[in-house]
């Protein structure tokens, strides 16, 4: 999905931040991945297009769009967090092979999901979501 810079001001209005240069150019990196980009992708993409932010910068920005759930943090196999924006629940397949993560979408799933943990009922725990992460490598035919 390729997203403009207007569309990402909008987004991040919506969540009452501030526009900025840097958060337009992160949010871009992530939104036009065709992966889920990790935080060293995010960087290269940055510095591409403007050599002068800092990587301290770039982190902040990374923090600051999690702490508003404009984007997720995702671990993946080997404790590499990636970055997805996302805001239909999914879950994830990666394939440690080649280093990729995909979105799966269940429906199925997620109704199992749901009510076996509202059977469960789990003391003091008020879930907020279930994710499930799927690692593998491709099958060879």
């Amino acid at each position: 999905m390729l997203i403009d810079n207007k569309n990402i001001a909008n987004i991040l209005k919506s969540k009452s931040l501030k526009v900025t240069p840097q958060r337009l150019l992160v949010l871009k990196a992530i939104i036009n991945s065709k992966n889920h980009p990790t935080a060293e992708n995010i960087i290269t993409y940055v510095k591409k297009f403007n050599p002068n932010i800092g990587i301290g910068t770039i982190y902040k920005v990374l923090d600051t769009l999690v702490k508003n759930k404009i984007i997720q943090k995702v671990e993946t196999y080997n404790d590499v967090m990636r970055y997805e924006f996302h805001t239909k629940n999914h879950h994830h397949i990666y394939f440690s092979d080649k280093d990729l993560l995909l979105d799966y979408y269940d429906n199925n799933l997620d109704s199992i999901l749901n009510n076996y943990f509202k059977k469960k009922k789990i003391p003091k725990l008020n879930i907020e979501s279930i994710k499930v992460h799927i690692t593998g490598k491709q099958k060879l035919k």
